[in-house]
């Protein structure tokens, strides 16, 4: 069935670095579709844009009103951090959107430390050898401190005090940014959607629910040839405070200039994590992001930070794995006739098998494609407007398509971690990493390797 052909549309073409691909019935059928927009058309969508732009200032403005919640809404829904806005009014949308990064709470040690004593019940020098005041790190919830404990370093995140308070009261604003997230992706359920991102940042709030996820990812790479989770204290972790191993290596900004071969394999081992973790374990951390990723002296990569996190059934696993296998097989009718069974879509009579298969491929080409594909942050740029945008060729469709709210998490996991990886502009082929979880396949490179014999021990 396989032979050799191109990659189906220009953008995988212009990504692809070797043209090798097992083509299929939808790659044989997909095509380049003429860009050439006659000047009434291209007025519309330069309104379109504008309308655009207009929905995410709103959005913005929304958050900016919150105070507790306004950036963990702003990550739970990614599309703020993608770069959707056109591209006119991109430099506008991100500088409002700098406001909101730039107004995380800014909280004396002196109320912190109210708050690890309140959690503790006695002084914190009875708690900890020693205690560095000044925070290491800050999140949208809480600080992170380095401390010392019975000789060893430890990383003691502290949650900011009220915050707890302001995000649930922020919460009941969730509704009217979903109302305006539907202008914008009128598939969505604002009710279910609401449902399952109130659930997933209650459980954020509580921090020995997350020292809990912790420490059963721990429990899970411990040993793992190269992904490290920090250990958890678990005597010393609370509702508001959670105390784990302290590990230090160098942060993205630094290893993303490291040399290409260096950043394929760092994409790699992301990619692995992530996606392995969700298909293989059917648990995950639903916040890929730079600022969770850590590259140790030993080139190993430490994950951090298992706040926001997402337990899915095997039913739910094998249903997307099925979905991805139709779609490459270029089973069209099938995949048609899967998605609607499963809540995707509402009206399959709107589809062609022609026509799903190269939408399948717009969106998931970047590891369901059979070649090797230098990720970039255009590419995820173009993967989330084809996903979720009026300026996407399948808008039409995607008004008669939703996602049901067990898929949530996992789209925005894959779509945050093509996000990450594209932004070390890492190269590999990524199909044949993936189909080892969605086929069963030997690996066929070196960490795939490592990995597999961790599996089988």
């Amino acid at each position: 069935m396989a032979r050799e052909d191109r990659i189906p549309t220009s953008r995988w073409a212009r990504a692809a670095k070797v043209g090798r691909l097992a083509a299929t019935q939808g790659a044989k059928q997909a095509g380049t579709r003429a860009m050439n927009l006659t000047r009434d058309e291209q007025a519309s969508q330069d309104a379109m844009a504008r309308r655009q732009a207009e929905t995410a200032k709103q959005i913005v403005a929304a958050l900016g009103t919150m105070k507790g919640a306004a950036m963990k809404l702003g990550q739970v829904m990614s599309f703020l951090d993608v770069g959707l806005v056109p591209e006119e009014f991109r430099e506008e949308f991100q500088a409002e959107l700098a406001k909101l990064r730039d107004a995380a709470p800014k909280v004396s040690f002196k109320d912190m430390k109210k708050v690890l004593e309140g959690e503790y019940g006695e002084p914190l020098d009875r708690v900890f050898e020693s205690f560095d005041p000044a925070p290491i790190a800050a999140a949208s919830i809480g600080q992170v401190y380095r401390a010392r404990y019975e000789g060893r370093d430890v990383a003691v995140k502290v949650q900011y005090p009220g915050v707890a308070t302001a995000v649930r009261s922020d919460l009941q604003n969730l509704g009217l940014i979903l109302r305006l997230m539907k202008s914008v992706a009128p598939g969505l359920d604002p009710k279910e959607l609401g449902a399952e991102i109130r659930g997933r940042v209650e459980e954020e709030l509580d921090y020995e629910l997350e020292a809990q996820n912790q420490r059963t990812l721990a429990r899970i790479y411990r040993d793992h040839p190269f992904v490290v989770i920090p250990d958890v204290y678990t005597s010393l972790s609370h509702e508001r405070v959670i105390v784990s191993e302290y590990v230090s290596g160098r942060r993205f900004e630094e290893f993303k200039t490291c040399p290409a071969p260096e950043r394929d394999r760092i994409g790699e081992m992301i990619f692995r994590f992530y996606f392995g973790s969700m298909y293989r374990h059917h648990q995950f951390s639903g916040d890929p992001h730079p600022g969770n990723c850590l590259l140790l002296d030993d080139g190993r990569m430490a994950f951090l930070d298992f706040g926001l996190f997402k337990r899915i059934s095997a039913d739910v696993a094998e249903y997307e794995l099925q979905t991805q296998r139709l779609g490459i097989e270029g089973r069209g009718e099938e995949l048609i006739a899967h998605l609607h069974e499963g809540g995707w879509l509402g009206q399959p009579e709107y589809y062609d098998a022609a026509s799903i298969l190269e939408q399948f491929h717009d969106l998931t080409g970047w590891y369901t494609l059979d070649a090797e594909i230098e990720l970039s942050p255009e590419i995820a740029t173009d993967v989330m407007i084809q996903m979720s945008d009026p300026r996407s060729r399948w808008w039409g469709k995607l008004r008669h398509e939703t996602l049901p709210p067990e898929h949530l998490f996992g789209r925005r996991l894959e779509m945050l971690t093509l996000a990450v990886i594209s932004q070390l502009r890492a190269s590999g082929n990524w199909h044949r990493v993936a189909r080892e979880w969605i086929y069963g396949d030997e690996p066929q490179t070196e960490l795939g390797r490592q990995e597999a014999e961790f599996n089988a021990r």
